[in-house]
């Protein structure tokens, strides 16, 4: 049996539904036991847990040949990331009482940084579950081509693709979840001793003007870029309600000043196979927009 939590997201239903077509037993492993119908149609044991609760974890983790993690993500954290750490106790605690086979989590691109920054949280993931002294493999992917979807409306409606990804021209490294799904899925059926980490990222690294274009292919009209200038952040971020900026703002300046990435620029990571082309096309028909064929 594999444990899955964060199974109704994007990456936890993709490497569920990897696991299930595979005819292999999943225990989707729920916050909200209104969605459990769903999961248990799909033939999938159901627990009830969240992810602060150590408990009820443990009982969701019990006597799974392996368990995903899929730490829930705080965009907006009080200073030492205080709601991180509380899941992180809670995880340690359940993973240890139940003791299960193999873990894989879902970790980041940028948990080996050398400056705090957002993906901290997830550096602190890895210490903890690291030391436990169980086989735990540590997902690092790129940045998720879907964040692109925050950027459909002005592509759409304006033409403009608005970037804190820069210059327009530097590529970065991006995944789509659905890769990162089948990945933790592949990695879960393998068998491995300690600890281990495995990058990923997509086919080809991606720059803002390559965002761009992929915009422009499937709306029909041209997208032009539009740096948005770091001396703004703050207070745009602040505008959007955000309380405590300067973690995802050292995030941002992490990857545009080359400190987040992965080692060797990525030579030794895996590899997804899904496009920004086709992610793009993809976030545009569900926007209601037209993607061109």
């Amino acid at each position: 049996m594999y444990a899955i939590t964060g199974i109704t997201g994007k990456v936890g239903s993709a490497l569920a539904r990897s696991l299930l077509a595979a005819n292999l037993p999943v225990r989707a492993v729920l916050r909200d036991a209104a969605k459990a119908a769903e999961w248990r149609a799909r033939g999938c044991d159901v627990a009830i847990a969240e992810m602060d609760d150590a408990a009820s974890l443990a009982a969701s983790f019990r006597d799974a040949e392996g368990v995903f993690i899929l730490p829930p993500s705080e965009f907006d954290p009080e200073p030492g990331f205080p709601e991180a750490r509380r899941v992180i106790d809670a995880v340690t605690k359940a993973l240890s009482d139940a003791h299960p086979a193999k873990v894989v989590c879902l970790s980041t691109i940028g948990a080996d940084a050398p400056h705090e920054n957002l993906l901290t949280q997830r550096t602190l993931l890895e210490q903890a579950v690291g030391g436990l002294g169980l086989p735990v493999t540590f997902l690092r992917p790129g940045w998720f081509m879907e964040n692109a979807q925050w950027d459909v409306p002005a592509a759409r409606d304006e033409g403009v693709l608005r970037s804190f990804l820069q210059p327009a021209d530097k590529s970065f490294p991006m995944v789509a979840t659905q890769d990162v799904g089948h990945t933790a899925a592949a990695l879960l059926r393998e068998d491995w001793s300690g600890t281990r980490i495995v990058e990923l990222e997509g086919p080809a690294r991606v720059s803002p003007n390559a965002i761009a274009r992929a915009f422009a292919a499937a709306l029909g009209h041209p997208v032009s870029v539009e740096i948005v200038p770091r001396e703004t952040w703050e207070v745009l971020f602040r505008a959007q309600g955000s309380r405590n900026p300067l973690p995802r703002i050292r995030m941002i300046d992490g990857f545009n000043e080359g400190w987040i990435d992965f080692a060797n620029e990525g030579r030794a990571a895996r590899k997804g196979v899904t496009t920004i082309e086709s992610v793009i096309a993809d976030l545009v028909k569900a926007s209601g927009g037209k993607a061109v064929a």
